[in-house]
């Protein structure tokens, strides 16, 4: 499948996801930990499942590109980004949320410029700024 539409079943996945996270969080009465816990066992069940013929990839790894795993996408992303993420769905609506909690690809794209060497042309900035924007137009009254 090529990268543009994964890309595109991810944004999907991902915002219809949104819709029933926050339609669990208010019918359940729950609180954002709990959503968060819920959602990432049935991940990890599932996910285990699918890579367990690559575990055996791990050790060879290293150590390095592990913690950066574990850091970047366990705690930064995993528990800091979600839990800011559930506490925004549970209190403001998914038009005012969702807008501003996927600029992700944003930061994504600077920590890139900034730390991976990646560079930026013109196309790439207008976008960007066609994007921000777009989201303050969204999400500002």
């Amino acid at each position: 499948m090529k990268p543009q539409l994964l890309a595109l079943v991810a944004a999907a996945a991902w915002g219809i996801g949104g819709y029933f996270e926050k339609k669990g969080l208010q019918m359940g009465n729950l609180s954002a930990p709990m959503g968060i816990t819920l959602r990432t066992a049935v991940a990890l069940a599932i996910l285990g499942a699918v890579s367990f013929p690559q575990w055996k990839t791990l050790p060879q790894a290293g150590t390095k590109p592990l913690m950066m795993m574990v850091l970047g996408g366990g705690v930064l992303a995993g528990v800091v980004g979600m839990l800011c993420f559930y506490a925004a769905l549970k209190g403001a609506p998914l038009g005012r949320v969702m807008p501003i909690a996927f600029t992700s690809p944003l930061f994504g794209v600077l920590m890139g410029v900034w730390l991976g060497g990646e560079t930026l042309g013109a196309r790439e900035i207008v976008g960007m700024l066609l994007t921000t924007g777009g989201i303050v137009l969204l999400t500002v009254k």
